[in-house]
Order: C-alpha cells, then sequence, then structure tokens
C-alpha cells in the first residue's frame, strides 16, 4: 500500500493536493502524519525518504518522492490506468501546471495573512492589509480569467488545479470576491475528496 506523510494538522496545502490526487484516483493508500512543530520531519529516516525534509512525501514500495507537484506527475506516469487529475490535453495540461506553479509561488502576503488555520476554519478572518489585498486583487483578477463563465470546472474535467484554486480563493471570505468565483470555490469545496480531507482535521 502506497503511504502519504502529511503535516499532523492537515493544513498544508501541498500535502492537501497529494492526498487529493490520491483519493481521486482511487489508490488505496496510508496517511502518516509528521509532527512540523515538533521537528518530526528532521528525523534521520524520514529525511532519507524526503530528501527535502517536507511534507507531502510519497513512499511507493522502495521509491519515495517528496513535494506535491513531483508526486502528482509520478501517480500520473505510474498509475496511468486510474483518473486522469490533470488534463490530457497537452496545451490544458501545461495551463494548468501553470496555475499550480503560479499559485504556489505568488500572492505571499495574502497567504501570510490568511493561513489555511483560517481557511479550515480555525482562525477568524482578519481585515487584509494593503499587501494583502493587492494579492487578493490579483487573484481575482486571474481567477476571474480563468474560471468558466458557467462556474464549471476550469479544463470541463475536473483536474487538481482546480482544488488548489479552491484552496486559494477560500482565504478570502465571500464578500471580498466576485459572486461567481465564490460560488466556483464552494462547489470545489464539496468534491469528496476535498471533504474527505477536511474530515481528517476532525479526528
Amino acid at each position: 500500500m502506497l503511504k502519504l506523510y502529511v503535516d499532523q494538522d492537515f493544513f498544508s496545502p501541498y500535502a492537501m493536493a497529494a492526498f487529493i490526487a490520491l483519493t481521486e484516483k482511487g489508490l488505496p493508500f496510508e496517511a502518516l502524519t509528521r509532527d512540523l512543530a515538533g521537528g518530526q520531519q528532521f528525523e534521520p529516516v524520514y529525511r532519507a525518504q524526503s530528501l527535502t525534509s517536507r511534507v507531502p512525501t510519497l513512499v511507493d514500495g522502495d521509491f519515495s518522492l517528496s513535494e506535491s507537484s513531483a508526486i502528482i506527475e509520478y501517480l500520473e506516469d505510474a498509475y496511468p490506468d486510474t483518473l486522469r487529475v490533470l488534463p490530457v490535453d497537452l496545451k490544458a495540461r501545461a495551463r494548468a501546471r501553470q496555475l499550480q506553479a503560479w499559485l504556489r509561488s505568488d500572492l505571499l502576503p495574502l497567504r501570510d495573512e490568511r493561513s489555511t488555520e483560517t481557511v479550515f476554519g480555525r482562525k477568524s478572518a482578519l481585515p487584509l492589509g494593503v499587501a494583502a489585498r493587492k494579492a487578493a486583487d490579483k487573484l481575482i483578477e486571474v481567477a476571474e480569467a480563468v474560471v468558466p463563465a458557467d462556474g464549471g470546472n476550469l479544463f470541463g474535467n475536473w483536474c487538481v488545479a482546480d482544488a488548489e484554486l479552491a484552496l486559494l480563493l477560500k482565504r478570502l471570505t465571500a464578500e471580498e470576491m466576485p459572486p461567481r468565483l465564490s460560488a466556483y470555490a464552494e462547489r470545489q469545496w464539496l468534491r469528496p475528496s476535498l471533504v474527505a480531507w477536511r474530515a481528517r482535521q476532525a479526528r
């Protein structure tokens, strides 16, 4: 059985992406946790598996891999007979990768002020500062450009980029973004794989 190491609070957006990919593909896996605050990610055995001492880390037999984007790509190639979680079409797949890379590397002021603890209801959403508001405006601008007018999935069939975009949008309150984007994020939030991730936080 595959093993996926995630943070013990189930707050990491990167661990969430890998968890969702495995769940959507229907691959049996065991979710194991690391206490990041306690430094468990630096234990020698885990560090040898992860290389980067981060979560998520996937263990598939004698092979292990960290970094969620690499994990998702590996799962797509290693298990081609399962549901695809990235678009099959070359250009759509490239666009999905672009969005994933951007969501992970930009918008830092927003991600700092509205952590995933806010997204998952553990902290209140305080008013955004100037820099975070600018980041939010940029997020909204890009989201409005890529989310279909009917509020459906980004590339027709669902892909993991939908979940990742929804997570960023959920850092905003419904009042802070256009209704169409709020509705899109809410629909994604109810997808069973995302519900399964959120259910782990209650354990």
